[in-house]
């Protein structure tokens, strides 16, 4: 199997850290209305890569239906780590000029608890178009968080991500 293009996915995450570590001037606020009941929080954590598999299912020369990448790294608020992430990405279309789109699912594991996360995005010839994945649910702190975080390639093994949650 030809490998991947990095994914932006080391995220798909550290996000309690963040709200926990930091001072609210640091969080930005959405600017979305939110019941008052619910907390609505913007925040930004690197995804730093330290482990990679690629599981090719068929044995072919390139991306095909149903090959796999593992992830694994640590989650970093400025130069500390605040935590670690974990998330499998299926291969579930192929295209001409090696287009494809990955459904994911992975979590963000913090000190004060866990988010979950998963979605479908494209692969182009370029890398990763809009990555944009569901916050679908969390443990502790965050046992009733929902949102959505994306993410952006800022090198080979860094991803910024943001996260927009509502807890």
């Amino acid at each position: 199997m030809r490998p991947f293009k990095h994914l932006g996915l080391s995220a798909a995450t550290g996000l309690a850290a963040l709200l926990v570590c930091s001072s609210p001037a640091s969080a930005v606020s959405d600017t979305g209305p939110a019941p008052e009941s619910e907390a609505k929080e913007v925040f930004q954590l690197i995804a730093r890569q330290t482990q990679i598999s690629n599981i090719d299912v068929d044995g072919s020369s390139g991306p095909s239906q149903g090959d796999e990448i593992v992830v694994s790294g640590d989650l970093l608020l400025g130069s500390a780590t605040v935590g670690n992430y974990g998330e499998v990405c299926t291969l579930t279309r192929t295209a001409p000029l090696d287009e494809f789109d990955l459904q994911c699912a992975g979590s963000l594991s913090l000190i004060q608890g866990q988010i979950t996360f998963q979605g479908r995005f494209t692969v182009t010839a370029a890398g990763p178009g809009d990555v944009s994945l569901a916050i679908t649910g969390g443990t502790g702190f965050f046992r009733t968080a929902r949102g959505y975080l994306s993410a952006d390639n800022v090198s080979a093994t860094d991803t910024q991500l943001t996260v927009h949650l509502i807890h």
